[in-house]
């Protein structure tokens, strides 16, 4: 048979760009910081669909917070949120180095996207509970979670809370209020709707958030998750962090092409905001936005990140082979730490040898914590928890078969 020329045919997206070519970013649409109106915290959604195509900026070429997304935050929260920054760049850097030590087989920076992790912790209650993917260490950080019980689970030391039994870098803590990651990508937005959900059935103040990349959102789970949140009113916060990459395909490979992410949020009726995630700034405001619109009863939000991932996917990943290595430098949208500096700079409050000392701070901070941690071992040398631990925990009351392999395995 002879199909037709202009017939049905299969796409294939394919990036702009290839390894040696040029970075080119010329089709982001940026629009002026400021530019965006912020909607009141009851607004309708769909009198705010625009959102979902426009993208949230605060900091301006100069420096400045300009617009009604300004939050207007303290001087003493903008240093408190750079330290934070520069504490988790920090830790990401040593333990990159661990890693090629050999102290640990894996490990995930979020260089370049701790503004997406830190401004949200710093927007949110402490007590709210946040379902993180693998690149947002920076809310433990932001929280004051031990560094040392952090470094411990990476090298599945004899101290590691977790017992060797996750990857390095799924970290877990009730205490910080930070779910356990998981590899399954997507089933973060399912739990924290289910959590959500509860939490409102139970008239309990804590509202949940969580965070997958862009390329989860082609699993079932997102479309699940807005569904329940969108139909029960649940409140939490969905965030979408488009960092352009999945492991090695683009974001063209999970839609990205034909619309934002935030949009998929639109046929749900649930707000979807489009935000600057390299502005530390509009992060927190919109974060603050939705919180305090999950608190008042009005149901979930759905914010679309757009921020770039600096480097690798992770340590087993070499990202010259499927991309320019010149993209980090040339990202339209800056670095999240530079631009919070120059910020404070602005503002009359910061200079240079101010950021310098605190980058010496921080690392002095994590190497002190580095130090203490591999003195309770790493995955080359040093101390490990007793093989019997594999027998622990996985039953509140262990029953008699396990008793019975237990003792047979004489350990």
């Amino acid at each position: 048979m002879n199909w037709p020329a202009n017939g049905p045919h299969l796409h294939i997206p394919e990036p702009c760009t290839r390894p040696g070519d040029g970075a080119d970013f010329s089709g982001f649409a940026i629009p002026p910081a400021g530019s965006v109106p912020r909607p009141a915290i009851d607004a309708d959604p769909a009198a705010m669909r625009a959102l979902a195509f426009d993208l949230i900026r605060v900091l301006d070429e100069n420096h400045r917070a300009v617009g009604e997304w300004n939050p207007h935050l303290t001087d003493e929260t903008l240093v408190a949120g750079l330290r934070a920054m520069l504490l988790t760049r920090a830790y990401d850097s040593r333990m990159m180095r661990a890693q090629r030590q050999g102290k640990t087989s894996f490990y995930m920076k979020s260089t370049g996207e701790e503004a997406v992790a830190v401004a949200a912790a710093m927007a949110l209650n402490s007590q709210d509970m946040c379902f993180p993917t693998y690149r947002q260490q920076g809310l433990l950080v932001a929280r004051d979670w031990s560094l040392v019980e952090m470094m411990n689970q990476v090298y599945s030391n004899s101290h590691d809370r977790l017992k060797g039994r996750q990857m390095p870098v799924f970290y877990s803590s009730r205490e910080a209020g930070f779910f356990s990651i998981s590899g399954n990508l997507g089933t973060q937005f399912s739990q924290a709707v289910g959590w959500a959900m509860a939490s409102a059935s139970e008239s309990d103040p804590r509202i949940a958030a969580a965070w997958i990349g862009e390329g989860a959102t082609a699993e079932g789970d997102f479309h699940h998750a807005l569904t329940f949140a969108s139909v029960y009113q649940a409140p939490v916060i969905l965030n979408v962090v488009n960092n352009q990459w999945a492991i090695s395909s683009f974001s063209g490979i999970a839609g990205g092409e034909r619309a934002t992410f935030a949009s998929r949020g639109i046929g749900h009726g649930i707000p979807s905001l489009r935000v600057d995630g390299n502005d530390f700034l509009a992060v927190h405001a919109v974060t603050d936005w939705a919180a305090k619109r999950a608190r008042m009863g009005l149901g979930p939000t759905l914010i679309e990140l757009f921020t770039y991932r600096a480097e690798g996917h992770s340590t087993s990943d070499d990202p010259t082979r499927y991309r320019p290595n010149t993209d980090t430098a040339t990202w339209p949208l800056g670095d999240p730490i530079a631009r919070l500096s120059d910020h404070l700079a602005s503002r009359g409050c910061w200079s240079a040898a101010m950021h310098t000392e605190l980058e010496r701070e921080v690392k002095e901070v994590v190497d002190a914590a580095g130090r203490e941690s591999e003195s309770f071992g790493t995955l080359k040398e040093g101390s490990r928890l007793p093989a019997s631990s594999i027998f622990e925990d996985v039953y509140k009351i262990m029953p008699p078969h396990l008793r019975d392999q237990l003792a047979e395995s004489g350990l």
